[in-house]
């Protein structure tokens, strides 16, 4: 393995203006929602004016410290579909593309709404054009109204149907991470599966991925494997040693081997994915 990692425990903006990097080429941004939830080290019940101009900063901040043509995937919520894009927007970045990630998980319909079903991922870069963008194809089932197998899969495309969410119940499996008692250690866990799909598509071996929230470390984890360097900041300290022994001992649930084949027909998928499947022994 050539790839390093960093896990800082500290406030995400703060740090930013502190570290002076220049070099970053990917960042994958999953911040609390301010949905009021009980937070150890975080207000989730900010003004909308104030959370915003929150965001703002730390998107400015990345901005400044990634490489032309560097990419950033920002996840949200659906209803802010228009503050995500204004805030990107008003930040430097340059709009690419709308992913919607439909989580395969049942919806309850509100009294005068449909029900949810899916979150969204802004995909912008710093100037007009990637500089990196790996074409990725699947394989993914083929739909009961095809009458031929695709040849060589098919290309990823704005809608990501095909990856689980991990809070909802017993489809989170074993890559939910849970404390002594068996209880969510986070409960906005990201798939592994999903962050894999983000840094294959949009850096190469060696590159730098970071993550402003890093959480219980799934972007380092899927980075780690895959041959980039990671830097993860976190301000909560329990989230931050978590990620440590997660990194320095990874779970069979964390292996991304296991997906390989899904991504067998992308073209040098080999030298996207690293010269040698990360191999460990569980």
């Amino acid at each position: 393995m050539t790839s390093h990692y960093q896990i800082a425990h500290a406030n995400c903006l703060t740090w930013l203006r502190e570290s002076h990097h220049q070099n970053i080429h990917l960042s994958f941004v999953d911040p609390p929602f301010n949905q009021g939830k009980d937070y150890r080290h975080f207000d989730d019940s900010l003004p909308d004016a104030e959370y915003w101009e929150w965001i703002k900063e730390i998107l400015q901040e990345i901005y400044q410290a990634t490489e032309v043509g560097g990419a950033i995937y920002f996840m949200q919520r659906e209803k802010n579909t228009e503050q995500v894009l204004n805030v990107l927007h008003e930040s430097g970045w340059s709009f690419q593309n709308l992913i919607i990630w439909k989580k395969k998980t049942s919806a309850v319909p509100s009294i005068y709404r449909y029900g949810k079903q899916y979150q969204i991922i802004a995909y912008a870069t710093k100037g007009e054009k990637p500089r990196v963008f790996n074409r990725l194809r699947i394989s993914p089932p083929l739909p009961s109204n095809y009458k031929h197998e695709r040849q060589k899969g098919m290309y990823v495309t704005d809608i990501w149907d095909d990856i689980r969410e991990l809070t909802s119940g017993y489809f989170a499996g074993d890559e939910a991470i849970r404390n002594s008692q068996g209880e969510r250690f986070h409960k906005q866990q990201s798939p592994i599966a999903l962050l894999l799909r983000i840094v294959l598509s949009s850096t190469n071996v060696g590159d730098i991925v970071f993550d402003p929230f890093a959480g219980t470390g799934t972007t380092l984890v899927a980075a780690h494997q895959l041959q980039r360097g990671a830097i993860g900041v976190e301000i909560d300290l329990e989230n931050a040693e978590y990620i440590k022994n997660r990194l320095a001992d990874l779970r069979k649930a964390d292996d991304i081997s296991k997906y390989y084949s899904e991504y067998t027909y992308t073209e040098n998928l080999e030298k996207i994915w690293g010269s040698k499947l990360f191999q460990t022994s569980f």
